[in-house]
């Protein structure tokens, strides 16, 4: 699947391009570039860009937005170091993190949010808010399907799936956003260091002396096939602005500093 999501041969990606648009509903009016053959390869594709401006954030600068268009799955607080995954189903922030106890003391008692990102959607991923970022995190794992379905029935899944683990340094703390691969491919790239999961890839950790600034609502990373977001708040950094669940955009607000 890596190897044909960049075969360059016209008539096979143009095939796969037009193919993907009709059964998913790809909505191209509001692409960069809303011309499916004029993408070089099928990810180039699935990675596009949209238009300046599209995803407007607001104008209070204390919002914290959504990283991504999807679907906004579970929020809350993290009880006793346990999220919510799906009706039925927790984890445990240690799975999460792999472990790593900087994050997990860090996050304790914290707050999180769950989008995930259905085949249709934009599949870059944007900061939530200004910060540096500190260290990405790979961890290899499985890749099941992360789809609503599959979601309501493995258990821990997006502590057993591959994911990379971005740590934010930002005015209310460390604050970490996890994007989880899936079936497939489970791919993640940034522009600093390129393609961070996919074949023979091992665990790494990527330290930075001359951190990456954000602001918010810059491009964090891309899915090159995906996928899900989880993204952690320290204890007492953010209030919920939104109600209920569902839909999402990027650059929607979806908290307010403290």
């Amino acid at each position: 699947m890596h190897r044909m999501t960049r075969v360059r041969f016209p008539p096979f990606k143009n095939a796969q391009i037009r193919w993907f648009i009709r059964h998913y509903g790809v909505d191209m009016s509001e692409c960069e570039n809303p011309e499916p053959e004029t993408y070089r390869d099928f990810n180039h594709f699935f990675t596009r860009s949209l238009q300046p401006h599209a995803r407007p954030a607001p104008s209070d600068p204390r919002m914290v937005v959504s990283p991504a268009d999807g679907e906004l799955s579970t929020l809350g607080e993290i009880h006793a170091g346990t999220l919510l995954q799906a009706k039925g189903q927790t984890y445990t922030l240690e799975a999460l993190l792999a472990g790593d106890r900087h994050l997990v003391t860090a996050l304790q008692g914290g707050s999180y949010a769950t989008i995930y990102l259905a085949p249709h959607n934009y599949h870059r991923v944007h900061s939530p808010l200004d910060g540096n970022l500190k260290r990405t995190i790979f961890v290899p794992g499985d890749l099941f399907s992360v789809n609503p379905r599959t979601v309501a029935r493995v258990p821990g899944i997006f502590a057993r799936n591959e994911r990379v683990i971005f740590e934010l340094d930002t005015a209310c703390g460390a604050v970490a956003l996890i994007m989880v691969g899936a079936i497939c491919v489970s791919s993640v790239s940034t522009e600093w260091d390129g393609e961070l999961t996919g074949p023979g890839n091992t665990a790494t950790t990527h330290t930075y002396s001359h951190r990456p600034t954000l602001a918010r609502g810059d491009e964090l990373a891309r899915f090159n096939m995906g996928s899900t977001v989880v993204m952690l708040f320290p204890p007492g950094a953010v209030t919920w602005e939104r109600e209920s669940l569902g839909s999402c955009r990027c650059n929607e607000a979806l908290a307010r500093l403290v």
